[in-house]
């Protein structure tokens, strides 16, 4: 049972002004809960109705059942308000990235003498992966290709390969040949593709933000172009979260010592 007595800041924020970050895909929505239960994270639920918020955090995720049982509280009135509310809205943080979802339906039932509640997989996820709360540093063994097309002239473009250092949902960097010296920033590219793994190439369209000098740990140097996404295909945007989402999980599997 949650006694965690520390304020809750966290607030819910509205489904539809962020409508592109929503997760409805059932393999999508258990991998968010399943992070946050690996990583016991606190949650604050607002039971909105009342004007309430309490702590809790995931007990567990019933794969065959499709049910999630989450900590009930210490104070009866909230657990009778769980029981009553029409749906409760359930905000934490991966990674500094914000996570909110919505559960109905909740029942009380007794865990190891605990009061723990069940309820129904949510149906959406809200992953509010802005691009300044998280930039991926993309690893060297799982590499990720942009192709930039350069033309001179009337002639047909040339797909330059580059080799992306980072990436976000507003955006990447990519390691700039030193013969490329054309590519600066403000200037635009149309008609990119992100090679991002085991999918098809995603058409993107990129404006050079900066472009600077880096070191490597090796001792070379390189030069580093930050680059925005202008736009991005339907979907692209949750197809890049994915990527981002997936390499995180990998990272902390390996730290934790696991696979």
């Amino acid at each position: 049972m949650s006694e965690q007595t520390e304020t809750v800041t966290q607030a819910p924020v509205r489904y539809d002004e962020e409508e592109k970050y929503l997760l409805r895909h059932p393999r999508d929505i258990r991998q968010v809960l399943q992070a946050l239960l690996d990583r016991r994270a606190l949650i604050s639920a607002h039971l909105t109705a009342r004007g309430q918020v309490f702590p809790t955090s995931l007990i567990e995720l019933a794969a065959d059942e499709e049910i999630v049982l989450f900590d009930g509280s210490v104070n009866e009135t909230v657990n009778r308000g769980i029981e009553e509310a029409d749906q409760i809205v359930f905000v934490s943080q991966l990674d500094r990235v914000h996570v909110q979802f919505p559960l109905a339906g909740c029942e009380r039932l007794l865990l190891d003498g605990q009061t723990a509640f069940r309820a129904s997989l949510p149906d959406r996820v809200l992953r509010l992966q802005r691009r300044e709360f998280y930039r991926l540093q993309v690893p060297v063994s799982h590499p990720v290709r942009c192709q930039i097309p350069f033309a001179t002239g009337e002639e047909e473009p040339q797909w330059v390969d580059m080799r992306v250092l980072d990436i976000s949902g507003g955006g990447l960097a990519v390691e700039v040949p030193p013969e490329r010296p054309e590519f600066r920033p403000y200037r635009e590219y149309t008609d990119c593709r992100l090679l991002l793994p085991d999918g098809e190439p995603l058409p993107v369209r990129l404006m050079v933000k900066k472009l600077f000098r880096q070191s490597r740990p090796n001792g070379r140097e390189i030069w580093r172009a930050g680059c925005q996404f202008t736009d991005l295909p339907r979907g692209g945007d949750a197809l890049i979260q994915r990527y981002i989402f997936r390499m995180e999980r990998q990272r902390s599997a390996r730290e934790r010592g696991i696979g």
